[in-house]
């Protein structure tokens, strides 16, 4: 598939009089299909940010290559910034605008029909409180809005850095339709989050980022099965015979792990698990293969657990093909 983001060893290093060199970046790469969800994972000081702002051309690079719809960047930005909708931190806008006067505005800045504000204002979920000053929205409306200004020019490419940021569930479920909308009308979605559960569900695939390097990439259920160890959770009717049955499939080959009320035996089959303690008199009331999902690769690659939902305070926003 055509790649319409690539990112080729690139490298950025910050020097500050309190904490001298930091590196950010160290030999970074990522490539996202066009067409696709994809997921850019990583804990809190990991690079995802300075990654974003240095591709959006507000960060200068140390080293390294950037392409974003095939055009090298930031030599040629301006020739596919329309091209491209992006969220970068915290959006801020003018509280006693409303919606609707705010898209407007942004509207007639990019020579944007104004009824593409209306259509946008329906896809975020808004259109009931256009009208309202932004003043009196809650921290997932305002994210609404921004994410609105993102789609005003149609863009191919959409950068979002936490669009789940201060939205309740049903909102974070609305969110996922939408990106998911997006992706089957042809547009590439390039999601930044810490809610992993639902990266795993929207995303084709991902990118981990830990320390500025790239620990991870490629479809989800591929980074899931590189990145598993099949185990099964094994339960027995009487509690009180775990040890014997952990001892019997020790002795018949088994890695076992011993846990309070259940043992977990890897990689082996249920039907080898049952046989080897039915014939030693022990009996099983629950075989269940255990199932990895995205938030436990996470944890194992990067040893960071990750904030769900938690709203950051930033000083600097960015909204390209909306607002800056």
């Amino acid at each position: 598939m055509t790649a319409v983001l690539e990112i080729r060893d690139l490298s950025k290093t910050y020097r500050t009089l309190r904490r001298g060199r930091r590196q950010a970046l160290a030999g970074f790469d990522m490539t996202v299909a066009a067409g696709e969800v994809h997921g850019f994972l990583g804990p809190n000081g990991s690079g995802k940010t300075t990654t974003l702002r240095t591709l959006l051309g507000l960060i200068r690079p140390d080293g390294g290559e950037m392409r974003l719809l095939g055009q090298p960047v930031p030599e040629r930005l301006a020739e596919v910034a329309g091209r491209v909708g992006a969220i970068v931190e915290s959006p801020q806008f003018f509280p006693h605008f409303s919606a609707r006067d705010t898209l407007s505005l942004l509207a007639d800045a990019g020579d944007v029909p104004r009824t593409r504000v209306g259509e946008v204002l329906e896809l975020v979920g808004l259109r009931d409180r256009a009208k309202d000053r932004i003043r009196t929205y809650s921290l997932g409306m305002k994210q609404r809005v921004a994410v609105a200004s993102a789609l005003l020019k149609r863009p191919e490419l959409l950068i979002l850095d936490e669009p789940a940021n201060g939205l309740d569930p049903g909102g974070i479920r609305e969110m996922r339709d939408l990106m998911r909308s997006l992706a089957a009308d042809g547009m590439t979605v390039l999601l930044s989050s810490h809610i992993l559960g639902e990266i795993q569900q929207i995303c084709d695939s991902v990118t981990i980022i830990s320390l500025g390097r790239r620990v991870a990439a490629g479809p989800v259920e591929e980074v899931l099965r590189a990145h598993s160890a099949a185990s099964v959770r094994v339960r027995l009717e009487a509690a009180d015979d775990l040890p014997r049955a952990a001892a019997a499939l020790t002795e018949a080959g088994g890695q076992v792990t011993s846990l309070p009320d259940h043992l977990l035996v890897a990689a082996e089959r249920p039907a080898w698990i049952t046989r080897t303690l039915a014939d030693r008199g022990l009996y099983v009331s629950e075989l269940a293969p255990i199932t990895v999902d995205l938030e436990s690769v996470f944890l194992e690659l990067t040893g960071t657990a990750p904030v769900a939902g938690q709203a950051r305070q930033v000083d600097e926003s960015v909204v390209v093909g909306g607002h800056a």
